[in-house]
C-alpha cells in the first residue's frame, strides 16, 4: 500500500474487490518482520489472524497462504488452526507451507533457524495425519505429539489441500511425496521459471509420481503502469502493461502447464483487482 503496511480495512476492501471481480483466490504472506539493512525494519500483520478475518469477510474465493513458515508454529497447533480457518471459510483454504528463509525474523522472534528442512520434514509427520483426522503419537528430534488429534474435524474429510514451496532437492522430494501443489515465486515472464519447473519435473520422475497429479503454481509480479504512483516500489521481474498485455503472459503460463498463477499486483488496489480479472478473462477466452 504505497510504502506502508495496509490496514485490515484496506486488505478487506481489496479482497472483496478481487472476489467481486471474479478472481479465483486471494493469498496472504507469512512474515514476522522484514530486515534488510540499511533499509528500516518493516513488517506486516500476523498471517493467520488476517486469514481468519478474510475467511469470514469473503464467501467464494479460495484462501491461500503463500506460504506459512512451518518453524514459526508448533505443527500440531498449526493443524488445529488450519482446520479452524477451513471451517470458518466453508472449506476454501489452501494450506501453503515452507521452511522459511528470512533469518533476521527467526532471530528477532527467538525461532531456531538451524536444520530448517529437517524440522520441516518432522513437522509434516505431525501436521499431515492430524489434518486427516488421525490420532498422532510422534517423538522426533524437534517435534513430538502424544495422542494429538483434532476435534471437531473440519468441513473436509482429509483436511485442506497442501501446497509446498521449495526449491532444493530435499524440499522438492518432500513436495512430491506429500504435496497437492507446488509453488515457486516471484517471476515475470514464463521463461524465468523454466529451470525451477524442470527441477520439479525431475523430482516427480525420481519418485515415480504422475506429473498430472501435482498442481504447479507460480507467483508472478503484475504491474499496471497506468495505475502506478511514485510511492509504488516496482519489482525487477514482472508481467507489465495493459490487461491485454498481462493476458498474453498468462496464456504463456497456461501453455507451459502452470495450473494457477498467483499475482502480486503493483499497485495492490481495488482497481488493480478489476484489471487483473479482465486480464484473466481475456486469457481464458482467447484462442
Amino acid at each position: 500500500m504505497q510504502g506502508r503496511t495496509a490496514t485490515y480495512g484496506e486488505l478487506r476492501e481489496v479482497a472483496r474487490a478481487a472476489e467481486d471481480a471474479g478472481l479465483d483466490s486471494i493469498w496472504v504472506y507469512d512474515h514476522l518482520l522484514f530486515r534488510f539493512p540499511p533499509e528500516p525494519t518493516s513488517g506486516i500483520y500476523e498471517a493467520w489472524s488476517i486469514l481468519a478475518a478474510l475467511a469470514a469477510d469473503t464467501s467464494r474465493v479460495e484462501l491461500g497462504t503463500l506460504v506459512m513458515a512451518l518453524p514459526f508454529r508448533n505443527p500440531a497447533v498449526l493443524a488445529k488452526m488450519a482446520i479452524t480457518v477451513d471451517e470458518i471459510s466453508g472449506g476454501r483454504l489452501m494450506l501453503g507451507i515452507g521452511c522459511g528463509w528470512h533469518e533476521p525474523e527467526f532471530e528477532a522472534f527467538g525461532v531456531p533457524y538451524d536444520h530448517r528442512v529437517s524440522r520441516f520434514e518432522e513437522g509434516l509427520a505431525v501436521l499431515l495425519p492430524m489434518l486427516r483426522g488421525e490420532r498422532v503419537d510422534f517423538a522426533g528430534r524437534f517435534h513430538r505429539a502424544d495422542g494429538g488429534e483434532i476435534l471437531p474435524l473440519g468441513p473436509r474429510a482429509n483436511g485442506p489441500p497442501l501446497l509446498i514451496a521449495g526449491k532444493g532437492p530435499r524440499m522438492l522430494r518432500l513436495t512430491v511425496q506429500h504435496g497437492d501443489a507446488w509453488n515457486a515465486a516471484w517471476f515475470g515472464e514464463v521463461s524465468q521459471t523454466e529451470s525451477r519447473v524442470s527441477d520439479l519435473r525431475e523430482a516427480l520422475a525420481a519418485e515415480g509420481r504422475d506429473p498430472a497429479t501435482m498442481g504447479i503454481t507460480i507467483g508472478v509480479n503484475v504491474v499496471f503502469p497506468h495505475l502506478v504512483t511514485e510511492k509504488d516500489e516496482l519489482p525487477q521481474r514482472a508481467l507489465s502493461g495493459s490487461p491485454q498485455d498481462v493476458a498474453a503472459g498468462l496464456r504463456d503460463y497456461a501453455r507451459a502447464g502452470v495450473s494457477h498463477v498467483i499475482a502480486a499486483c503493483v499497485p495492490s488496489t481495488t482497481q488493480a483487482m478489476s484489471e487483473l480479472a479482465e486480464a484473466a478473462a481475456l486469457a481464458s477466452t482467447a484462442g
